[in-house]
């Protein structure tokens, strides 16, 4: 499984994990100001972007498995993780799968696989009508998504920013969504499934984050009807959160708030040899610069 990374900087190392429907290149802004003091790497997730698509494994516990083997191939022992949206799922759950590797955690507007659902409710939720739809068994979403990609995808780059993408990043991200179509309708679909479960599994046993956790959400608890503090408590044991005015996109739309969220996080462990790593990678398609 071979992730297409991007890797900027040296010192600590920040894996930013992207979200839907983008690639790596949403961090492009976040990137090199982070860089000034850190090693940050930006993978393709799996199925997205340039990163290899197979045609199973979405479930998240092995997205996050395809984070820690590269941390384990680029020499890299124990890192921050940032996660957006799709990354939010994958980097909560390596961080409960592999609590020693992961030094810090930040989420970014999205909330755990088996809160999706719970808080998602009357006519409100419309606003995540795709969760519903790319939850549905093959065939149908397939059919739909390929018949009409660029209206399906550019609406939610349209509708989910406060500010409209540029006309060659908009085009660079329907594009690669275009060409990833099978790989994303499973990853929908695997939160709607093997995720859930997984999640539920966790709260059984009352396992928690057990690093420090900082969320940052657009403020649509209030617009669902659910306490987003109360929510991610029972998930953590250190937790910072607060809400943005920028839209969804906010890595792209208020870059400065996103870069001072992380480095507020992750400043306890400026200049820990521990979390260092070497900038190459081997057996990776990896370029440099986010």
């Amino acid at each position: 499984m071979k992730l297409h990374t991007t890797i900027t900087g040296e010192g600590s190392s920040i894996v930013l994990l992207h979200g839907f429907p983008q690639t790596h290149l949403m961090w492009r802004h976040v990137a090199p100001q982070l860089a000034q003091n850190h090693t940050v790497i930006c993978p393709d997730l799996r199925g997205y972007g340039a990163s290899d698509k197979p045609a199973t494994g979405y479930d998240k516990r092995t997205m996050a498995q395809d984070v820690i083997d590269l941390a384990d191939e680029l020499g890299i022992e124990k890192f921050a993780l940032i996660g957006h949206d799709r990354g939010v799922h994958v980097a909560f759950r390596a961080a409960l799968d592999h609590p020693d590797r992961i030094s810090h955690l930040g989420l970014l507007d999205s909330v755990p696989a088996f809160d999706t659902w719970n808080v998602l409710h009357g006519r409100e939720a419309k606003v995540a009508f795709h969760l519903y739809l790319l939850a549905q068994e093959s065939g149908l979403p397939e059919q739909l998504v390929t018949n009409s990609s660029d209206a399906f995808f550019g609406h939610f780059l349209d509708v989910w920013s406060n500010n409209p993408f540029p006309d060659d990043i908009r085009a660079e991200y329907l594009e690669a969504a275009r060409n990833s179509i099978p790989s994303i309708i499973e990853d929908f679909r695997a939160l709607a499934t093997i995720d859930v479960e997984h999640d539920r599994e966790d709260l059984d046993k009352g396992r928690k984050l057990t690093m420090p956790v900082a969320v940052m959400q657009q403020d649509w608890g209030t617009q669902l009807g659910f306490d987003p503090t109360e929510l991610w408590r029972k998930w953590t044991t250190d937790l910072r959160f607060t809400t943005t005015k920028a839209g969804h996109f906010m890595a792209e739309e208020s870059p400065d708030d996103v870069v001072e969220f992380i480095q507020d996080l992750v400043a306890p462990v400026e200049g820990s040899s521990s979390a260092t790593g070497p900038t190459q990678p081997t057996g990776l398609a990896a370029e440099r610069g986010c």
